[in-house]
């Protein structure tokens, strides 16, 4: 199947919205799902088809890579004709980067198991909430970084505080830039804000770019071009 630059999954055609949700059949899987988004001619696609090569594409880099940049990770990830313009692979994709540069730095974790739990809880956070629930799936991949990093649970003191605090701050910063939604943008400034958590709260420095400019905007048929900090190339990080 042709890897679409944006908009539907299927044909390429613009998404449309609908309140309240449809049912409608996947068209790749032909399962039947309750869904608020599909293109104007009726095409859906469900979260586990529309990010299934994505998944496999993005673990493979996260254990070859011998990084300890996130941010550069993230950015080779995001090249593979595997990961879509936009998509539930990014909930991924932000957790597996950090991970893996997580690792390559010194951070204690077994990265086979670490991805497995990481890509397990990702899956179930689904595309568009950053627009439906006011939580970008991004900024939770950040949270389930540190939850993974710190072996945080529901019962935890510091470790659940902290897995919590790292989603919030990178919501913080992806909602300062404003929408429309962009999953490179919003990936870029998640990981960003983990490169700084994981430093001041970890206790692990990982590297990141001096100069971050966007390689994906002509994909983007909702990309804000020059409103947007990445751009044109931006010489200093968000929230610096």
């Amino acid at each position: 199947m042709e890897n679409k630059i944006s908009g539907c999954f299927i044909c390429g055609k613009s998404l449309k919205y609908f309140k309240p949700a449809k049912t409608f059949s996947c068209a790749v899987c032909q399962k039947t799902f309750e869904s608020e988004v599909a293109c104007e001619d009726g095409h859906f696609v469900c979260n586990d088809c529309h990010a299934q090569k994505g998944i496999a594409a993005i673990t493979f880099y996260a254990l070859n890579s011998r990084s300890k940049d996130p941010v550069l990770i993230a950015f080779e990830m995001m090249k593979s004709p595997a990961v879509n313009m936009h998509g539930p692979e990014h909930h991924y994709l932000v957790p597996a980067a950090l991970l893996a540069a997580y690792r390559n730095s010194g951070g204690n974790i077994d990265l086979n198991e670490s991805l497995a739990t990481a890509r397990q809880r990702a899956k179930n956070v689904p595309g568009g909430i950053c627009g439906f629930w006011g939580s970008c799936g991004a900024a939770i991949g950040t949270g389930i970084f540190v939850s993974v990093a710190t072996k945080a649970t529901p019962l935890s003191e510091n470790e659940w505080s902290l897995a919590n605090r790292m989603t919030a701050q990178s919501l913080n910063d992806i909602s300062k830039n404003g929408g429309p939604r962009c999953c490179k943008r919003d990936s870029c400034l998640a990981v960003l804000q983990a490169v700084r958590f994981s430093e001041e709260h970890l206790g692990v420095f990982m590297e990141k770019p001096e100069r971050i400019q966007c390689e994906f905007y002509m994909n983007n048929k909702e990309c804000k071009k020059e409103k947007c900090i990445f751009y044109a190339g931006f010489p200093k990080y968000p929230s610096d």
